[in-house]
């Protein structure tokens, strides 16, 4: 994952431009979704950033105004002003060529602008933005829609983003605050066993082929071969990583690669991120508040070094992404995206079929593949190129979405990533054997 909280890369073009009207109004759609999402929060849980990894939601409620005014109106509507000249420093993020930053670590020390102030910001910066897609000559929205569309799905980037982030925020509060009543209190489905579906291997393409708008590390396509592999039918559970626990799987180094073992120790990790023992049973923070860990809900918040320890214990191995992605062709990209506003992975429901379930939605799967480029890959020019490409380093890739995800925003070829420690995304597991 990039520096700033920031998943992905970034493309200058688009297959198409899609018509004036279907843009604007995928505008304004994801321009207010962003703002529906931050409805069920109170002024001060705007802006609490309760670690580095974590931007308080004011800055991300800002920085993706910033976008839009720096790589679109600033150009292309020489008239325009921004509300306030200091916002290109204060929420620039990681683009150097842009100009000067503030700093990532102090976002939170930024109690002005104030939540009202940022509104107005919003609204100044969309009641630009449609002007120009409703006024412009075809010439001109030829040249921005490319621009227009990658803003869009960077602002989808930080609508999950927001959510994980609050999340953070709000586990850190003893009262332990409620985004969103959950609409289930009890575990109720019974755990799936895990089915191993086969493939052959063999020569496959993977990679984004044109059709619709992709990330420029999605492609190009090219062939990679492999060899017969067998992946899980589901997620590892919850009652599944409780049984890795009560054997001893954080306390048995030869399970761990060096790095993750060298953190459990010094953060003394002995269960994931928002697990908590009270009164002897193990319970979980969630976006609906504290409750009891259901043991058939697929386990969540799991960083690299914890589901490379467990595949080990399990007998299995992560997949990589190209075992991943050719795995997902085909199968339909339903699942349990944020449209759902349940904010939480939810348990399989059905038995085992012909295609491993749950691949989209609910958790992002980690994969063995460090983040890497693909043969031929070329990152953008100008500042725009920043978004990707420089952040190869440090980094395993993610697949097939999560809960906090916009359905719309997802495909089989795209690409998340983050380091290895990472525990705060909606991050799991899922097994491959050989």
């Amino acid at each position: 994952m990039p520096t700033e909280s920031e998943s992905n890369a970034a493309s200058t073009a688009v297959a198409e431009a899609p018509p004036t009207a279907s843009l604007t109004e995928r505008f304004k759609q994801i321009r207010n979704f962003t703002e529906e999402l931050c409805r069920p929060l109170v002024t001060e849980d705007y802006v609490v950033q309760s670690m580095q990894d974590v931007s308080p939601t004011k800055w991300h409620l800002s920085h993706t105004c910033w976008f839009f005014e720096n790589f679109i109106l600033t150009v292309e509507v020489p008239s325009y002003q921004s509300p306030d000249p200091s916002y290109a420093y204060l929420f620039n993020s990681y683009y150097v060529q842009s100009g000067e930053r503030y700093s990532r670590p102090h976002r939170g020390f930024l109690t002005r602008p104030t939540v009202e102030e940022v509104y107005h910001y919003r609204a100044h910066v969309d009641r630009h933005m449609v002007e120009l897609l409703e006024t412009a000559s075809e010439d001109v929205i030829q040249r921005v829609a490319p621009l227009v569309e990658l803003g869009l799905n960077h602002e989808q980037q930080h609508q999950e983003l927001l959510l994980t982030d609050i999340k953070h925020v709000f586990s850190m509060n003893p009262m332990y605050p409620v985004y969103r009543e959950s609409g289930s209190s009890e575990e109720s489905a019974p755990t799936q066993p895990i089915e191993w579906v086969e493939y052959a291997g063999g020569v496959q393409e993977i990679g984004h082929t044109g059709d619709g708008f992709a990330y420029d590390i999605e492609g190009p396509p090219h062939r990679v071969f492999l060899e017969p592999y067998k992946l899980a039918s589901r997620l590892v559970t919850n009652g599944d990583y409780i049984e890795f626990m009560e054997a001893g799987g954080y306390q048995n180094p030869v399970l761990w690669l060096s790095d993750g073992w060298a953190i459990v120790e010094a953060q003394g990790w002995e269960a994931p991120i928002y697990w908590e023992k009270h009164d002897g049973t193990w319970c979980l923070f969630t976006l609906s508040g504290l409750r009891e860990v259901r043991k058939n809900e697929p386990a969540s918040h799991i960083s690299y070094y914890e589901a490379d320890a467990y595949a080990r214990w399990a007998g299995a191995r992560l997949p990589t992404e190209t075992e991943w992605e050719a795995a997902a062709q085909g199968v339909e990209m339903n699942g349990n995206f944020v449209e759902s506003k349940v904010f939480h992975p939810v348990p399989l429901d059905h038995a085992a079929a012909e295609t491993p379930a749950q691949l989209f939605g609910d958790l992002w799967e980690w994969t063995s593949s460090h983040y890497s480029a693909y043969p031929g890959y070329k990152p953008a020019e100008s500042a725009v190129g920043e978004y990707n490409g420089k952040f190869m380093c440090n980094q395993f890739v993610l697949r097939g979405g999560s809960c906090a995800t916009p359905q719309s925003h997802i495909r089989i070829t795209y690409r998340n990533f983050f380091p290895a420690t990472a525990r705060w995304q909606f991050a799991g597991i899922r097994l491959v054997r050989d």
